[in-house]
């Protein structure tokens, strides 16, 4: 009985060990699936990044002979190219709020590299910081006030795009004239002008390259050429995507408006949107109406029809 089973067993395994291998012979043969968009088909690799021969941040070249600078440079194109999720994000708000900050620059005389100083800024949100600094160039309710914006609780302009982006073009003025180049300019906008004129008196040292900062000023300059890098080639750090994938600009216009506004909602509707997509249009507009005692006059933007579903 002994040898019966034993034979017995000895089949069945023989016959599993032979389907086994018929099976991986069949699995072997077919082929896989063509990937489809948004598919990840390779493997997941963590690599170390070449570091440009040469970059500039408008037009000032970065001394990447020296080996600090390097090091520091290397650390912000790592964290930023495989923050995967935050860099795409950025990628794709750039193509809607790049063509509105750019012509300001340009009409300003400040390099177009300052764009990026607004990416690490917010990220290209309405950012609220917790030293209450606001919207994508976080000016502080003081810096707002000092270069001509409005803020209070009804209205605030740090949220109006093309206002705060003056502003900040001239603070960025100031500074450059004040330090002498555009990278200064650009960390003095983090640490103020009145620190970075202190550390630099303090150390004996003229450029930002040569003096020793906190960790976030320290960081700062290296975080914006950075994302300049990584934004003017997105493929050679591995974003893919296509134009459809990338956000669009709304086209707006301006609406005068110079009296008291009682209802935001009702006003909505009157042109064909609802509350939320106007004030998605106008986040500097702060409440559910507008006060203007004084008949001051703004310019409200109402989105052209056929870009919204209608509003119910």
């Amino acid at each position: 009985m002994k040898n019966y089973l034993f034979a017995g067993g000895v089949a069945v395994l023989a016959a599993v060990f032979i389907n086994a291998v018929q099976a991986d012979g069949a699995t072997a043969k077919v082929e896989r699936p063509v990937a489809e968009k948004g598919m990840i088909t390779d493997p997941y690799e963590v690599k170390a990044l070449d570091i440009p021969e040469k970059i500039n941040f408008a037009g000032e070249d970065v001394p990447l002979e020296d080996p600090d600078v390097l090091e520091r440079l290397d650390r912000e194109l790592l964290v930023n190219t495989y923050w995967q999720s935050n860099a795409l994000l950025i990628i794709k708000r750039a193509n809607k709020y790049f063509p509105v900050i750019e012509p300001i620059l340009k009409e300003q005389g400040v390099p177009d590299d300052f764009k990026y100083l607004a990416v690490i800024e917010s990220g290209l949100t309405n950012a609220v910081s917790p030293a209450g600094a606001r919207g994508f160039w976080q000016i502080l309710q003081g810096t707002a006030r000092e270069y001509g914006l409005e803020v209070n609780d009804n209205v605030d302009e740090r949220y109006h795009l093309e206002k705060a982006t003056l502003a900040a073009c001239e603070y960025l003025k100031k500074s450059k004239e004040r330090f002498g180049s555009w990278t200064m300019a650009a960390a003095a906008y983090n640490a103020g002008q009145y620190g970075m004129h202190k550390q630099l008196e303090r150390q004996k040292v003229e450029s930002y390259y040569d003096v020793l900062l906190g960790e976030e000023t320290g960081r700062y300059v290296f975080r914006i050429l950075a994302l300049k890098e990584i934004l003017s080639d997105p493929d050679k750090y591995g974003f893919k995507f296509d134009q459809d994938d990338l956000y669009q600009n709304i086209p707006t216009r301006k609406l005068p408006v110079d009296t008291a506004v009682t209802d935001f909602a009702d006003f909505a509707k009157s042109f064909n949107i609802n509350y939320k997509i106007l004030k998605i249009h106008n986040p500097w507009l702060r409440e559910a109406h507008l006060n203007n005692k004084s008949r001051k006059q703004y310019y409200i933007e109402i989105p052209e029809e056929g870009y919204y579903p209608q509003s119910k």
